[in-house]
């Protein structure tokens, strides 16, 4: 074990848990999961939550610097292998949690250890691996469903985004409402915002649309985040345009054979990108940049991208399932996932720049409402209540 950063913290109440957060299975490409943890680590140690993290070692000194004083483990190398980091799990972070006298774990991503000496709180993101399994791999969904489960079996408590999916873990697996805390993510502010026309136009530049108009999707790649029903609707909305929006698909490759299938079909005349994981630099010009922001997706369990986009000022379209309308309110224009209906509402938006006008207006005013400071509020009030359960080893 390897300390990489500590200092003098801010004063908190003698009641407060000391906290460790395990932040080694946050993946390197800083998505959805990242930013969970990075705002959430970020606002806790901001509000004097007396909280160490341990991370992957070459993560360690990234989040040493997102708060003077923050205590930061590096785990060992050989975690960075997910199988590795896995059987580490069971038993060095029980050990890591002894050695930092932590009174409660954190577990931000679904499996946990099973014989902690102290309480275990464990963020469950969805519950779509049980809801619509045929959005997921065999292999995936395997896996999520057994960590899903022994989480709401073991844990002491379960906390989840959204109250869509409290209620789906309640219905499909009989889980205690009690033990299940709804805690909505946030949103920073200060790297989510209205771009500057320079910003805009930088990122414009980088994909090639130097100016043109562009309709953007942010998210990985996978089949139940709909793409291919995008493209195709997309399609179909600017046929006989004289100026068609070229349509953006950012983010990283998942599971999902239709997606190049979908492009295969798009008219040659039609102008798509694949740019990739981008940084999150890039990300106000991307959104705020967009003509129209279009996410919709069949399954989630909060739907970041959405909440991140109206943030930028973008007018975003959606779908009306399962978490998405408990993020985007009376903000956002929704639509059925199906490929008509994606044509239609995306038509619509396209020919009425006064409805994108008030939708940005609306969009950036409701994402004021999520933040990381209150969301830290209320996982403390978790931490809380888990330290004062009796623990079952």
């Amino acid at each position: 074990m390897q300390i990489v950063s500590s200092g003098v913290k801010p004063p908190v109440s003698s009641s407060t848990p000391r906290v460790l957060l395990d932040a080694t299975a946050v993946p390197a490409d800083r998505g959805g999961v990242g930013r969970y943890v990075d705002g959430l680590i970020g606002a806790l140690a901001g509000a004097g939550v007396d909280v160490a993290v341990v991370s992957q070692r070459s993560d360690a000194e990234r989040f040493s610097r997102l708060s003077p004083g923050l205590e930061v483990i590096a785990g060992p190398s050989a975690i960075s292998h997910r199988p590795a980091r896995l059987a580490w799990e069971q038993t060095g972070l029980p050990l890591v949690a002894q050695q930092v006298n932590a009174q409660v774990i954190h577990s931000p991503y679904y499996t946990m250890p099973l014989h902690a000496s102290v309480p275990v709180v464990v963020t469950l993101h969805d519950v779509t691996f049980f809801s619509e399994p045929e959005l997921h791999s065999s292999v995936r969904a395997g896996f999520y469903r057994s960590a899903t489960r022994t989480a709401i079996r073991r844990a002491t408590r379960v906390v989840v985004p959204s109250h869509a999916t409290r209620d789906e873990l309640v219905r499909l697996l009989d889980a205690d409402p009690q033990r299940i805390d709804v805690v909505p993510h946030g949103v920073d502010l200060s790297t989510f915002h209205p771009p500057s026309d320079v910003e805009a136009r930088r990122v414009s530049d980088r994909l090639g649309l130097h100016g043109r108009p562009y309709i953007a999707f942010l998210g990985v790649l996978e089949r139940r985040k709909n793409v291919p029903d995008l493209v195709r609707g997309w399609v179909k909305a600017v046929d006989g345009l004289p100026d068609p929006p070229a349509l953006v698909l950012a983010g990283s490759s998942g599971w999902d054979d239709g997606v190049d299938q979908a492009i295969a079909e798009v008219p040659a005349h039609l102008k798509i990108v694949r740019p990739g994981y981008l940084r999150p630099a890039d990300l106000p010009g991307l959104l705020g940049g967009a003509m129209i922001v279009a996410y919709p997706s069949k399954a989630e369990g909060f739907g970041l991208p959405v909440l991140e986009a109206m943030a930028c000022g973008a007018a975003v379209m959606t779908a009306r399932r399962l978490s998405l309308p408990e993020v985007g309110g009376d903000a956002v224009e929704y639509t059925e996932p199906d490929a008509d209906s994606i044509a239609a509402t995306l038509r619509a938006l396209i020919e009425d720049p006064e409805r994108r006008r008030a939708l940005s207006v609306s969009g950036q005013a409701r994402a004021r409402a999520f933040t990381w400071d209150g969301s830290a509020s209320a996982h403390l009030r978790t931490y809380e209540r888990a330290a004062a359960a009796e623990v079952t080893v």
